[in-house]
């Protein structure tokens, strides 16, 4: 996913974001995520607070109405392969993250982490739900029969 910033805004958490195909570095529509962030017990009343956004229609960011779906994200493979081989040496035993990237200007740095996130979520990209499903049977798999050695073996957790 591709976060598009808005202006005058403080943090991505007010931002559009881009699904992307991962394969090709195509950039498709847009949708927004601000709504995610309230805070308070009183955006949860009905009609304060739409829990999901209606769809990847925006194709334009809209603070200067620059056309944003159809451009293709540079190096898009270099990207891929930073936060792979990242996962693999910060953090091998964490089975899931997500990764910010920088893409810069800059020639002699044109790829950067940003920060990883260890609890990630897909926010309205595309994914291949049988493959993240299957994940997350494996896991529940592996950790159940961690579990079961675990009370075998008399271990208490807090």
């Amino acid at each position: 996913v591709f976060r598009a910033g808005r202006k005058n805004a403080q943090t991505d958490h007010d931002s559009i974001l881009f699904d992307v195909d991962v394969k090709t570095g195509k950039v498709l529509g847009g949708t927004t995520n601000a709504h995610w962030y309230r805070l308070g017990l009183h955006e949860c009343l009905p009609g304060r607070c739409p829990w999901r956004s209606s769809d990847h229609a925006v194709t334009h960011h809209p603070d200067g109405d620059i056309p944003v779906t159809g451009s293709v994200v540079p190096d898009i493979r270099e990207m891929l392969h930073l936060v792979e081989t990242s996962h693999q040496k910060m953090c091998p035993d964490v089975p899931l993250v997500g990764w910010d990237v920088v893409l810069s200007a800059d020639e002699k740095l044109p790829v950067c982490l940003l920060e990883v996130n260890l609890s990630c979520n897909f926010f309205r990209g595309s994914f291949d739900r049988k493959v993240y499903l299957d994940f997350l049977e494996d896991m529940a798999v592996k950790m159940q029969a961690m579990r079961l050695v675990a009370d075998r073996e008399g271990k208490k957790f807090k």
